[in-house]
């Protein structure tokens, strides 16, 4: 199994690409099943995750024609469709669940495992299923599984979900899609991935339209045209690589990604102590050894602070002057991290779902293990930072969602090898 071994301290300087959003290439690729013509979508990032989706697309009978290259795939329907996606692709990856949402609309009918992915809350599909539900789906869940199907098509109704919800919005955008008539949807999430979701399928001759701030209306249309779509930025990886810059007072510059679509963070950064200059999808961003402290970090759906960058500002605020606390309000197994970091040297007391960071820390380095795939990246950031050599097992976490990290951060001035020894 595949370890990090980092030796620290060390400065960030230089310049580095952000790969393919690995959160909005998963629902775009779901949304695939919608399609009679040819789908091509470009700039993927190479992790784990977008390899799961693919399998369990081939699984279902679409062919996919990978270009490793160019970072891109064609996606052809084939004769025969299969519509069981099975426990062994879905249960490593919570987007799993997107696919049932376009089976229904395009097959009337789906049989989907119940979804895995990271240990860090609950993540019920209650909103999925009861959404769909209200656009004509039947269902009922027998070891593991969800049967669904539709009498006829789906139809358009108006569904305001009880609680915001990625996952369940993404679902039933692309659902909706070809369902007969217009569905209106209300507390959607507004992430950046589910406005580039939305752009694709717009682009393919969806019609939707965002009436709201979270509010989005979608005409069924009977089908979608060939398209060739470029997937945004990955907006957490972006965000990673700003907090590392930051942590170690150095010197970076990022390209490919829109800050205004991180607003939240950099303004946090900037009262942390970084000099930040934006343009055209690009950040130029130094740190300071003076780091301030923040109070009252509270995670909250975007545009608010990120549950996703959370761990990563927690390593950052260890090394910031006084004391600094975050809330999180999203997922209730968030803070998994925090034990791994006592081990570098970290002072961080829990309250219920509150972290509590007392800072200056001194991280000296450890042996460590991922819990999540989040954890472990800020196991990496804390590791860069420590004095002496760590080593960080279970890194297949990591791999999930950022591609190529060690080679990344090699070229920018981090001491780190992966091994399997």
């Amino acid at each position: 199994m595949d370890k990090f071994i980092i030796s620290g301290p060390c400065k960030i300087k230089g310049q580095v690409i952000v790969s393919g959003s690995k959160n909005a290439s998963l629902p775009i690729l779901a949304s695939s099943i919608l399609f009679d013509k040819p789908v091509e979508i470009k700039n993927l990032p190479d992790v784990k995750d977008i390899d799961t989706m693919l399998n369990l697309l081939r699984s279902l009978g679409l062919n996919i024609k990978k270009n490793k290259k160019k970072k891109s795939v064609i996606i052809t329907k084939s004769k025969k469709i299969n519509t069981i996606a099975s426990y062994s692709l879905v249960k490593t990856m919570r987007a799993g669940i997107l696919v049932l949402g376009p089976m229904l609309a395009k097959y009337k009918k789906a049989i989907t495992s119940l979804p895995g992915g990271c240990l860090i809350g609950a993540r019920p599909v209650n909103y999925h299923l009861k959404s769909l539900k209200k656009l004509g789906m039947k269902y009922y869940i027998k070891k593991g599984y969800i049967y669904a199907n539709v009498k006829n098509n789906l139809t358009g109704a108006e569904i305001k979900f009880p609680k915001i919800s990625v996952g369940a919005t993404e679902n039933l955008i692309i659902a909706s899609c070809l369902a007969v008539g217009r569905t209106i949807l209300k507390n959607c999430a507004i992430e950046p991935e589910i406005k580039d979701l939305t752009n694709f399928l717009t682009k393919a001759g969806a019609k939707i339209k965002w009436t709201g701030k979270r509010r989005v209306q979608i005409d069924g249309v009977k089908s979608l045209n060939e398209i060739s779509y470029n997937v945004m930025g990955d907006r957490i990886e972006c965000g990673t690589f700003c907090v590392a810059a930051t942590l170690t007072a150095g010197d970076l510059n990022i390209k490919g990604f829109n800050p205004k679509l991180i607003r939240t963070e950099l303004n946090m950064l900037r009262k942390i102590g970084a000099r930040i200059i934006t343009k055209k999808n690009q950040i130029f961003i130094k740190g300071t050894k003076n780091l301030k402290n923040l109070k009252n970090v509270i995670t909250k759906e975007y545009p608010a602070f990120p549950t996703d960058l959370q761990a990563q500002f927690m390593v950052l605020l260890c090394k910031a002057n006084g004391r600094s606390s975050i809330k999180e309000n999203i997922f209730e197994n968030r803070f998994m991290h925090v034990a791994e970091l006592r081990r570098l040297g970290a002072k961080i007391t829990i309250k219920k779902n509150i972290a509590i960071i007392e800072g200056k820390t001194k991280f000296e380095g450890a042996e460590l293990m991922s819990s999540d795939l989040r954890a472990s990246v800020a196991l990496v950031l804390a590791a860069i930072v420590a004095k002496g050599k760590s080593k960080i097992n279970r890194i297949y976490h990591l791999d999930r969602g950022y591609e190529q990290l060690e080679n990344k951060l090699k070229k920018i001035g981090v001491k780190i090898k992966r091994t399997s020894k």
